[in-house]
């Protein structure tokens, strides 16, 4: 088993996952990049898991914390050109296991993230950053470009002018400037990043978790169509949640003045 991601579950549902090559900043080798691929398509199959939490290693005392750097440039220099192809097609692959994944995900980013860490990142639903984040698509800065997705999410999430900037520009950003255009959904103090990332993903795990991975695949499917498209998405979504137990379940704890108890059945 790898330890390059380490797995934690909590009783209700969530399972947080450590990107744990502290020493190296949590860059991503191969090993890092196949085991979280692994991972998160096997949770697709766990119904128990109603959210995934990805954050980085706490540093060695004295360094700076990192949810992940990037590649592991110096794996990069021991690889032959097909096998930085072979990688980069690994990377590409596991940000869309992780962006298709059936329950939401949540990018908890406690410092540096450049490159692949910020492209795992845009692979999440959601994103909290803590205040000593830095984010950037830095590729450009090495003579490539973002290779896991980058220039495709970032333009989707920040608009394609902004995202044309930082990618041609490879420029840092902060978290507060990372809020302000949309990049991160909230900024935390490092001391209670986890705890406010913990409660954010008990606000989506309360709900119905059926309901919750329709409305994330109609959104995901849906903002990649006409609108006329998109609005059969969700029509066809809403159908699924229709028969669940769930559903009788939250009409019921309504009419009893008392909170819904969900099974995600």
């Amino acid at each position: 088993m790898s330890t390059t991601i380490l797995q934690e579950r909590t009783d209700d549902g969530k399972l947080i996952l450590t990107l744990n090559r502290p020493h190296a900043m949590n860059c991503m080798n191969f090993e890092m990049i196949e085991s979280l691929e692994s991972i998160v398509r096997e949770s697709n199959y766990d119904m128990s898991i109603r959210l995934i939490l990805v954050k980085g290693a706490d540093p060695p005392e004295g360094k700076k914390p990192s949810f992940s750097a990037g590649a592991d440039l110096i794996e990069r220099r021991t690889l032959s050109e097909d096998q930085v192809r072979r990688f980069i097609g690994t990377v590409r692959n596991t940000m869309i296991t992780v962006e298709n994944s059936r329950v939401p995900t949540i990018a908890v980013i406690n410092g540096y993230a450049f490159g692949g860490g910020t492209e795992l990142a845009l692979a999440c639903d959601l994103r909290i950053a803590s205040t000593e984040a830095l984010m950037g698509l830095t590729e450009t800065s090495l003579a490539v470009i973002p290779g896991g997705g980058g220039t495709q999410r970032l333009s989707r999430i920040i608009g394609i002018a902004k995202a044309k900037e930082l990618i041609y520009t490879a420029r840092r950003i902060d978290a507060v400037t990372a809020l302000k255009i949309g990049l991160v959904n909230k900024v935390s103090d490092p001391k209670h990043l986890m705890n406010d990332a913990l409660e954010l993903a008990g606000e989506i795990t309360r709900n119905g978790p059926i309901a919750v991975q329709q409305a994330k695949s109609a959104l995901n499917y849906g903002s990649e169509c006409s609108i006329g498209v998109a609005l059969r998405i969700e029509s066809k979504a809403y159908e699924i949640t229709i028969p669940t137990e769930d559903r009788m379940e939250a009409l019921k704890a309504f009419a009893e003045k008392r909170k819904p108890e969900f099974k995600g059945r």
